[in-house]
């Protein structure tokens, strides 16, 4: 098993030590060597097995959903321990809980009932669809668009990069409904995939293969009961959800990073070089120090927002230094890793290069490095400006 004595920091209680080493020793048998050529097929599995295995139930904050059990340092410790093993594990779990978490949050009891037990089980798929083909980062400029026609709503548009895309048996989406300019005139809807109107218009394929797709939507017509929340106030519930999961893609390059480390230990300590091992060059202990040093502090970062969030706080800021550290300083020690592998290190199929490609997409997606400083910056200028 695995290193777990971070978990004596005070930022965790009893039972999330336990739940640490119960998913590792769990994921060691049942998730670490599960890949195969077809991603969706992998993917629809992964999920299965997450399900039976009782861990989506922490993805959607327990079977009704209720905002107070969602407990972000469990969210982070799963992520961190399945990104260790399997990539796709990491992303199977934390899009059913991205996906559905607008309807935990502030989804209707019905909406709760409906859905949120299905994702639990591993038996229904969900998708977060809010990026546009010009409206990533800049979420208020979203042009999809819904209007009401009595007790049904209109949607007309696109959307693009959506996790789960192609496979998810529904979608929270997120469209301008118009009530004010920018972003208080969003509102968030659940679409089911075989809804009428909806289509896949595109699979996207990705250097760390994934379900990816753009979605359109033409005269796609749901009912007005399927939208989360009140008119207006589908930007508030993008938001909620992503500072829950924004700390737990941190977690997750911690586990790619923590990988990376181990093989690197591994394979400095074997490779024969000149009559010694790798291991015994002070270049390379000077890098293994820097490494083993750089995934401390992100763990840090990681674990204060986690705590913070689960104290009731604000962690706007705190989660964007957790993303920013823990994702750049992922691709650093990956990268290290990767050379200390030569050749081997850019074959196909390695550890180290299926990590490579892995933890790139990290740096981007849920805030690209850019956005997170703008985040910081601003929040510590709220802060001074009052």
């Amino acid at each position: 098993m695995r290193d777990l004595s971070h978990l004596d920091w005070p930022f965790f209680e009893e039972q999330h030590g336990h739940l640490a080493a119960e998913l590792d020793e769990w994921a060691s048998t049942h998730v670490a060597h599960l890949h195969g050529p077809d991603v969706d097929s992998a993917c629809r599995q992964l999920v299965r097995e997450l399900g039976r295995g009782g861990w989506l139930r922490h993805a959607v904050g327990g079977s009704q959903g209720h905002q107070d059990v969602i407990d972000t340092r469990a969210i982070c410790l799963i992520r961190e321990t399945l990104a260790r093993h399997n990539g796709l594990a990491d992303f199977a779990f934390a899009m059913q809980g991205l996906g559905s978490g607008a309807i935990s949050l502030q989804g209707s009891q019905q909406q709760k009932e409906r859905y949120l037990g299905r994702v639990a089980e591993g038996d229904a798929i969900a998708a977060f669809a809010l990026s546009e083909p010009d409206a990533g980062s800049d979420v208020a400029n979203l042009q999809c668009a819904a209007h009401v026609e009595g007790d049904h709503v209109i949607l007309e548009g696109e959307k693009t990069w959506i996790s789960n895309g192609g496979i998810a048996d529904f979608y929270v989406v997120f469209c301008r409904t118009g009530e004010a300019p920018g972003p208080r005139g969003i509102s968030a809807f659940i679409v089911d995939a075989d809804t009428p109107g909806f289509e896949i218009a595109e699979r996207i394929e990705v250097i760390a293969p994934h379900p990816l797709a753009r979605l359109r939507f033409q005269n796609c017509r749901i009912p007005l009961a399927n939208r989360i929340g009140a008119a207006g106030e589908g930007f508030k519930v993008a938001m909620r959800t992503l500072d829950v999961f924004r700390t737990s893609v941190a977690a997750a390059a911690l586990g790619f990073a923590r990988r990376a480390l181990d093989e690197a230990l591994v394979r400095t300590t074997t490779r024969k070089m000149f009559n010694q091992t790798l291991a015994d060059f002070q270049l390379t202990q000077a890098k293994l120090a820097q490494m083993a040093t750089t995934i401390d502090s992100s763990a840090l970062l990681v674990y204060r927002a986690a705590w913070q969030r689960d104290q009731g706080r604000n962690v706007t800021k705190e989660a964007a230094m957790a993303k920013m550290v823990a994702t750049e300083g992922a691709q650093q020690v990956i990268d290290a890793a990767v050379q200390m592998f030569g050749g081997l290190g850019v074959r196909s199929g390695e550890m180290v290069e299926q990590l490579y490609r892995e933890i790139r997409s990290l740096r981007i997606y849920e805030g690209a490095t850019e956005v997170q400083q703008l985040i910081i910056a601003r929040e510590m200028l709220k802060e001074v400006r009052g």
